[in-house]
């Protein structure tokens, strides 16, 4: 069986989940979307009859969130699922950073950053990755894990 490796790094403020602004980003805390994306990934992997190792990371630094994605490519992780955050309409940084790594990386965020204010329209950094999703809530993440699995299943 055919084993990979899925980093899904999420971003500033995401930490305060179920806090920040419910009325945008739900009830649901920060801790029950690293359960659910664990849980669904490991569905997702038994239904493609492949092993996933999945390593979950959060920072509200940008330095920080360059440094995992750099650590993702010296470990050889196959692919990435990253939330930038608001990083992602200006951190050329983390674009670079994206740009210059092995592994597949995938943009989610939780809403849609289109029907949000317009400074949210723009993403810097979703060019330098394989694809983004958006607005799914914690869907947006089992999608891109999903895609993820299914692009390097054998």
């Amino acid at each position: 069986m055919r084993t990979i490796k899925i980093a899904v790094i999420h971003g500033p403020n995401l930490n305060f989940l179920g806090i920040r602004e419910p009325q945008v980003y739900g009830n649901m805390d920060y801790n029950s979307l690293v359960d659910c994306i664990a849980k669904e990934t490991a569905k997702s992997a038994k239904d493609e009859k492949i092993e996933v190792k999945l390593a979950q990371f959060q920072s509200n630094h940008e330095g920080e969130i360059i440094d995992l994605l750099q650590k993702c490519h010296n470990e050889d992780f196959d692919g990435i699922v990253i939330n930038p955050g608001a990083f992602s309409h200006y951190s050329y940084a983390i674009a670079d950073a994206i740009a210059s790594i092995k592994p597949t990386v995938i943009e989610v965020h939780l809403t849609n950053v289109y029907a949000r204010e317009e400074f949210r329209h723009k993403s810097v950094t979703a060019p330098a990755c394989k694809g983004q999703i958006a607005g799914f809530g914690f869907d947006s993440y089992v999608l891109a894990t999903s895609q993820l699995i299914k692009l390097y299943k054998e």
